[in-house]
């Protein structure tokens, strides 16, 4: 017989547009919270579903249905407003479905926006053990941990500061060794990757890799495509709250990279967000000057404009780009404070509009995306200011290179041209005489 570990149960949730609830201290919060457990689910559901009926509202996830086999991981992939997180926070009990029902078995732990789960006015040492006590566990068992913790989180100068003080990197590192040490049979985390260095992103991908191979069921959100290969064996695509595929893993991004609403345009323009510091505002790929079909020539600058809104004096922030081969894997980056240092230190507000221009013959012929990424670091933390991913859609083609004559084919996707010198050559019957000569000296 096979031990499921989650059963998803043609799970619906909507949400209404335009809803407005009174705000609650913590006691109205938490008598309001088991108040909710202890109503039956059925006049829970019945109640949602016909509540504010005259707003208009929006579906997030529509009769979603799968299973999850102990110690099975599962890569969670789909666009932006997808269902991703809302299917998590459905799986953590953090919100209710409108309709179908989840049943899991085990003791669960979250990571899903930073933050979740931790209480602002509590030091990070008390939100380690709030966190273990929510899970079920003894004190005793939550302070052999404790070590461990705070060493990955690596915050240890900071764990008896509230945590409202911590950087959205600081509250990502300690959420992220909190789920991950605490020992849940099942690990629910949503886009690992969003905050931190690259050296804590990689350490949390191990992490979460030997949890993994230690028989832990886990659900992984991200847009690392790679990431998801690497460590899940089976892929949901969710597409506007359905699902469109679950299987395999690499049959599930190949769902999600075919799929229609993955081919964008060569440019993207989006509505400010006065909540955001710094913003980017449009990308459009560009050739001489005039917006790019998405076309370029091995011969060709490929070039991008990219604009930026900063709306208030920022310091250490910096902007980065991925290019990105087929699978969404990254290829290469590029900074611009590796030209203008100066914007490191201090970036005045107004409205930028770069120009990135990669170096002619830098890319081989093939299929490339974009990613932009607005960071500000703070000492050895970063936080993702913004972000646009997987935009820009572009090709690059051979037009006439000696390799494309000669019937050569391209290998890899760097094809920068290299100078190959010719430093000697000798007659063959000379070569081999100098050689004997050498060995009969030797």
């Amino acid at each position: 017989m096979t031990n499921y570990a989650i059963r998803i149960e043609k799970i619906s949730k909507r949400y209404h547009i335009g809803r407005k609830l009174r705000n609650q201290n913590f006691t109205e919060t938490l008598q309001s919270d088991f108040g909710n457990a202890v109503r039956s689910i059925s006049q829970r559901f019945a109640r949602e579903e016909h509540e504010n009926s005259d707003q208009p509202s929006i579906w997030a996830l529509q009769n979603v249905s799968f299973d999850v086999k102990e110690g099975e991981s599962v890569g969670i992939i789909g666009n932006n407003g997808s269902g991703k997180t809302t299917l998590l926070k459905i799986l953590s009990r953090i919100t209710t479905p409108t309709r179908g029902r989840a049943r899991l078995w085990g003791r669960v732990g979250s990571l899903l926006e930073v933050g979740t789960g931790f209480h602002p006015e509590l030091t990070g040492r008390e939100n380690i053990y709030l966190n273990g006590s929510i899970l079920g566990m003894r004190r005793r068992e939550i302070s052999a941990k404790l070590d461990e913790i705070v060493d990955f989180s690596e915050i240890e100068e900071f764990l008896d500061t509230p945590v409202k003080f911590y950087s959205s990197g600081m509250r990502m590192r300690l959420a992220f060794s909190v789920a991950a040490h605490l020992e849940p049979e099942i690990l629910l985390v949503d886009e690992v990757l969003a905050v931190g260095d690259i050296a804590f992103q990689r350490k949390s991908l191990k992490k979460m890799g030997s949890a993994i191979q230690g028989g832990r069921t886990v659900l992984f959100v991200s847009h690392n495509m790679a990431a998801i290969k690497a460590l899940c064996q089976t892929g949901a695509f969710l597409e506007r709250g359905e699902l469109k595929f679950h299987g395999d893993v690499a049959s599930a991004v190949d769902a999600y990279l075919n799929q229609g609403a993955l081919q964008q345009t060569t440019m993207v323009q989006r509505q400010a967000n006065p909540a955001l510091t710094v913003q980017f505002m449009q990308i459009k790929a560009v050739f001489e000057n005039t917006l790019s079909s998405g076309r370029f020539g091995h011969d060709d600058a490929v070039s991008f404009e990219i604009t930026v809104d900063v709306r208030e004096l920022s310091y250490r922030t910096y902007l980065r780009m991925y290019i990105l081969e087929e699978s969404l894997d990254i290829l290469l980056a590029t900074h611009d404070v590796e030209m203008d240092q100066a914007s490191f230190t201090s970036r005045k507000p107004g409205s930028y509009t770069y120009r990135v221009q990669l170096p002619k013959q830098l890319l081989a012929p093939g299929n490339y995306r974009v990613s932009l990424y607005a960071i500000m670091r703070h000492n050895r933390f970063e936080t993702i200011l913004d972000r646009i991913e997987h935009v820009c859609p572009f090709e690059v083609v051979d037009n006439g290179s000696f390799l494309a004559q000669a019937g050569i084919q391209w290998k890899g996707h760097i094809a920068m041209p290299s100078n190959w010198e010719v430093l000697d050559c000798q007659p063959l019957d000379k070569k081999s005489e100098t050689a004997k000569t050498r060995d009969i000296s030797a």
